[in-house]
């Protein structure tokens, strides 16, 4: 049996007992206890399973349904979003065609853009006022104004920039999971989202270190269809999934 099918086989005995032992795992899987051990090891750093003493546990994944405002999470992790957004914005060259996420990390980045002949689209309304205070060519999507994130949302929205083909889309995300991917509390925010990395050539997704691990209750992309900007990697299997660009200070 291969290692990703003894994996498989102890989530699926997990999901049924919600823990067993390692005597018991070497038992069903008819292989050596150092073995499984080995594998809950690989599962327990993968996030998938929890490692007890002398056995596994299964994770109980706790969802995120709800969401902090803007003025809230303006004041997290401003250092870290600060490093991410100065580096995100030395990506963009004058010739792009640039699609901007609402979210305060991809707001941040506004103030570090030097490429003044891009030309921008965004569904966050203080992005689009901070792109012409700089004097950019920026252009807002159509729809429906969400306010606790202060993006534009909705079906008009999603239909407004399926005319686009960006170079590249800078992206903010709730979550970042090995299995569930890039995820968001609400639907709409997911839909354009999704659409947009759709519509781009490069995607990128810009989120500090906290992110990881996390789920929200709607996914919007797979990691390995946009590369992950963040200040650290708290757990480097994440690497082997998606390129990750580390940029916090060493």
């Amino acid at each position: 049996m291969l290692s990703e099918q003894r994996f498989q086989r102890i989530l699926q005995i997990l999901r049924q007992q919600e823990v067993v032992s390692v005597s018991e795992l070497a038992q069903m899987l008819q292989t050596s206890e150092s073995t499984v051990r080995r594998d809950i090891a690989v599962l327990d750093q993968q996030g998938r399973a929890k490692r007890v003493y002398g056995g596994v546990a299964a994770v109980r994944e706790v969802v995120q349904t709800a969401e902090a405002d803007i003025d809230t999470k303006s004041v997290l992790h401003v250092p870290e979003k600060q490093q991410i957004a100065r580096y995100a914005a030395g990506t963009i060259h004058d010739d792009d065609f640039v699609y901007i996420d609402a979210g305060t990390t991809t707001l941040a980045m506004i103030d570090y853009i030097t490429a003044s002949k891009a030309v921008y689209v965004t569904n966050g309304i203080a992005h689009a006022k901070q792109l012409l205070r700089k004097g950019f060519t920026a252009y807002v999507t159509g729809g429906q104004l969400r306010l606790v994130t202060e993006a534009i949302v909705g079906a008009e929205s999603v239909a407004s920039i399926q005319k686009y083909n960006f170079t590249k889309c800078y992206m903010g995300t709730n979550g970042i999971d090995i299995q569930r991917g890039f995820t968001t509390p609400d639907i709409d925010e997911a839909l354009i989202k999704s659409e947009a990395i759709k519509r781009s050539y490069v995607s990128f997704v810009l989120a500090d270190h906290s992110k990881f691990k996390q789920v929200s209750s709607v996914s919007f992309g797979s990691l390995d269809n946009s590369c992950v900007i963040t200040d650290r990697l708290p757990d480097p299997v994440f690497a082997q999934h998606t390129v990750i660009k580390e940029v916090g200070l060493q």
